[in-house]
């Protein structure tokens, strides 16, 4: 039985940077107070496991790929490979040693008090805390007097392969958190995650590396040439992507856990059914195929809700929960899965709990979530880089769009005179009855910088003809912008 009781007027569960933009921008300049419960560490999935730490794996190898593109520095460089320990010391130093003082003390001076723990939801605005793990025995119980935001985020989810789980594969927190190197890795998935890890590890040395791809196309979500792009550079770096293939068993030689990072036991042999049929061994198995909500355990039924998904409205409060008190943001409600649409969503989030608790109205765009209906940016940090806003050409389509398309090759003083093999493509979605962007991909030797523009065309719905009057910088990789649109008068 709960043993105290304490009320704020916003409680956060999920200390990730979608939880803590909600809880920050809810309070402040007020008096309101704000806690964020976290049963792990505080910056979440993001700031340790995932893109902080995949980032700094990646980025080392794109320097070095591009010292050795360039005469003058080719030279000095040579055949050089990257220094693993100093690879591995760097992404530390970026995930702070998963020590998470510093963000406690961002918490602190945002007037947010920080609370260890995992939370059960037990009613409208309360719930109760248990310092161990969910089912634990409650130690107090906490009452919001304004609102409860979800943000739990999601996990990695396991495929029901047979002897697969029980093989301790790596997932994505050990792919990133990487102690050692295994010479020979399968991964399973065709997605970011498995793209970008293959990316990083065959940098790092390893030695054979096999995608195994249920699908047709890596990044299948993407405009298809941009997964076409990604798997011929993983293939010209050694890899081996087998589409239509997907693992029908698994087993493994003395299996242990032996920390996150480290390989986890004995050889693997995987057994794949489909259009690339065999066994293949490796020394770790990578599950990089999909993620679900972290909600198991939170009492989503107290409130009338099912585990899984948490769909909201645009002011982000839950569908089907009664008394605008219940929120969610980040990727357990759905909408968006990346973390700038995450914090984004929580600052909007905040502004609507905060106009609420002071009875103003929900005027101006800053109360609604727009951004994640069909405007979402993404970069995925391959070689080439994808970089991308808004609909492809099928999602164009498939919304009942007039659509127009150019599609050109990146080839401008800027992108020769930053490397002597830059190469990449661009694609222009348009909405021919608006004459607006409808989305825009661009591929290619870092064009992750590209895609803010595109954002802003997109989000503003700025006419086609008003973007001849946006003059990129000469000679920057930025003029793609004008060949696009000559490739359309034409």
């Amino acid at each position: 039985m709960a043993t105290s009781t304490e009320d704020y007027d916003v409680i956060v569960i999920g200390g990730g940077p979608a939880g803590e933009n909600a809880a920050a921008y809810a309070i402040a300049g007020s008096n309101r107070t704000a806690a964020i419960i976290e049963h792990e560490l505080l910056g979440g999935e993001c700031s340790y496991w995932a893109c902080m730490p995949s980032k700094a794996l990646l980025r080392p190898a794109g320097v070095l790929a591009a010292a050795q593109a360039m005469p003058g520095v080719r030279e000095t460089v040579g055949d050089a490979t990257l220094d693993r320990h100093a690879v591995f010391a760097r992404r530390d130093e970026f995930t702070s040693h998963h020590d998470d003082s510093g963000q406690r003390r961002w918490a602190a001076s945002a007037g947010i008090e920080v609370i260890h723990g995992s939370a059960t939801l037990t009613g409208e605005r309360s719930l109760e805390l248990s310092t161990g793990g969910h089912g634990d025995p409650p130690t107090r119980t906490l009452r919001a007097r304004h609102a409860v935001v979800i943000a739990t985020g999601t996990v990695a989810s396991v495929p029901p392969v047979p002897g697969l789980r029980e093989a301790l594969p790596w997932i994505s927190r050990d792919a990133t958190n990487l102690r050692e190197v295994p010479e020979r890795v399968a991964i399973i998935g065709g997605g970011v995650v498995a793209s970008e890890c293959a990316t990083w590890l065959l940098a790092l040395g390893v030695r054979e590396l096999t995608l195994i791809v249920r699908g047709s196309a890596l990044l299948a979500s993407a405009e298809p040439f941009a997964g076409e792009l990604v798997a011929e550079s993983l293939r010209a770096s050694g890899a081996t992507v087998l589409f239509g293939t997907s693992p029908s068993a698994v087993r493994r030689e003395q299996p242990r856990d032996t920390g996150v990072g480290r390989i986890h036991g004995g050889p693997v042999t995987i057994t794949l059914e489909g259009r690339e049929p065999g066994e293949i061994t490796v020394d770790e198995v990578i599950v990089a195929a999909g993620r679900h909500a972290a909600t198991s355990g939170l009492g989503l039924a107290a409130v009338g809700l099912r585990d899984g998904r948490v769909p909201t409205d645009d002011h982000l409060a839950v569908e089907g929960v009664p008394g605008e008190w219940l929120y969610a943001v980040g990727d357990v409600n759905g909408r968006a899965a990346l973390t700038h649409m995450g914090k984004y969503q929580g600052r909007v989030c905040g502004d609507v709990i905060s106009a609420r608790a002071e009875g103003r109205a929900l005027d101006g765009a800053r109360f609604t979530a727009s951004a994640d209906h069909a405007q979402v940016p993404q970069v995925v940090f391959t070689s080439p880089e994808v970089a991308s806003v808004g609909r492809t050409e099928r999602a164009a389509r498939a919304d009942g769009i007039d659509t127009e398309t150019v599609e050109i090759d990146i080839a401008v003083a800027g992108s020769s005179l930053a490397r002597d093999d830059f190469a990449g493509r661009a694609k222009l979605v348009i909405d021919r009855g608006s004459d607006t962007l409808a989305g825009a991909t661009f591929v290619g030797t870092e064009v992750a910088e590209l895609v803010h523009a595109a954002t802003v065309a997109v989000v503003g719905a700025v006419p086609m003809e008003s973007l001849w009057h946006a003059v990129p910088s000469y000679p920057t990789v930025s003029e793609v912008w004008l060949r696009l649109l000559e490739a359309r008068r034409a």
